[in-house]
């Protein structure tokens, strides 16, 4: 069977415009010869995902992203993909954007639920969910860094200004007097220091000796204190307490007049009749003082004592 020309050119121009269809099907990541699901997921930002981007499930390459379009006119988008028939998961999976490193871009990675009765059909929506990428997070990280880098900056160069008008000349000066001064002085400690030193040297016998004297008197005050230790306190108290019983009974007994010493305070009589004896014995040396003539006589070849003489010293 012959076909004529103008058969072959239509037969032709048929099989160009197919290739034409499936080639920008297959570009926009359709795949005509193949039965896959197509489903939908809204976003309000995809973060640069864009159309032939692979869709994943656990790592595994299972579609592509088809389209990308608003959703509404609140600035919403709906991604539409492709999904083989493969592997079944529930339609409440979540359909995650991830990605976006220095390099590589955005991908859309389904996060499967596994629910009996609710497994995703051809044309169901799926819950979606953007992840953020590695320049997002650096960007995150970044942020507060860099208003603290500037607050740090602006601090710095306060800092710097207050240095400014603080160095002025007259304060360079007196900081460069200051930093002689305080040369000298570390100077004249090195020759204190030295000189120390030496004289450290030179008695280093008669400190050794003093070190050895303070180490001995040391063991002497451990033997003290063991000697000590080594004392009955308990029976010390006891005598103590006894002895302070005994001058407590003592006590009460001259308050109640008991023993002679007791009567001696409080008897009255027995103070006068003392007290008077005392006056009489005072007057008996009184007179023999002044009248000792009157109780010694002395003769001598017989003669005759000088009558009394009344002292001119006489108290009375």
């Amino acid at each position: 069977m012959k076909f004529t020309r103008e058969v072959k050119t239509g037969i032709l121009a048929i099989c160009a415009i197919a290739l034409l269809i499936f080639g920008y099907s297959f570009l926009k990541g359709k795949n005509l010869l193949e039965n896959d699901r197509t489903l939908y997921a809204v976003y309000k930002n995809v973060e640069g995902l864009i159309p032939s981007s692979p869709v994943t499930i656990n790592g595994l390459v299972v579609g592509q992203v088809v389209s990308i379009d608003f959703a509404d006119t609140e600035g919403n988008l709906v991604v539409e993909f492709t999904v083989g028939n493969d592997f079944s998961f529930s339609k409440n999976s979540e359909a995650k954007v991830y990605g976006g490193g220095l390099i590589g871009g955005k991908s859309l990675a389904i996060m499967p639920k596994y629910e009996k009765g609710l497994e995703a059909k051809d044309r169901d929506t799926l819950p979606g969910r953007v992840e953020a990428g590695l320049l997002e997070l650096v960007n995150d990280k970044l942020a507060p860094l860099q208003e603290k880098l500037e607050a740090a900056i602006t601090d710095a160069d306060t800092l710097l200004t207050s240095v400014n008008g603080i160095l002025n000349v007259d304060n360079k000066n007196n900081l460069n007097t200051i930093f002689k001064d305080l040369s000298e002085s570390v100077k004249d400690f090195k020759g204190t220091s030295r000189r120390l030193n030496n004289l450290m040297i030179a008695n280093e016998d008669k400190l050794s000796n003093a070190f050895r004297n303070a180490d001995e008197i040391s063991t002497k005050l451990n033997k003290v204190s063991d000697s000590l230790s080594n004392i009955n306190i308990g029976k010390i108290g006891k005598e103590l307490e006894a002895v302070l019983v005994n001058f407590d009974k003592i006590s009460q007994d001259l308050k109640s007049g008991k023993g002679t010493a007791g009567k001696l305070l409080k008897d009255d009589k027995l103070y006068d009749n003392l007290e008077k004896t005392s006056k009489q014995l005072e007057l008996l040396l009184q007179d023999l003082r002044l009248n000792p003539k009157r109780y010694v006589h002395i003769s001598v070849f017989g003669k005759k004592n000088a009558p009394y003489e009344k002292p001119t010293d006489s108290i009375n």
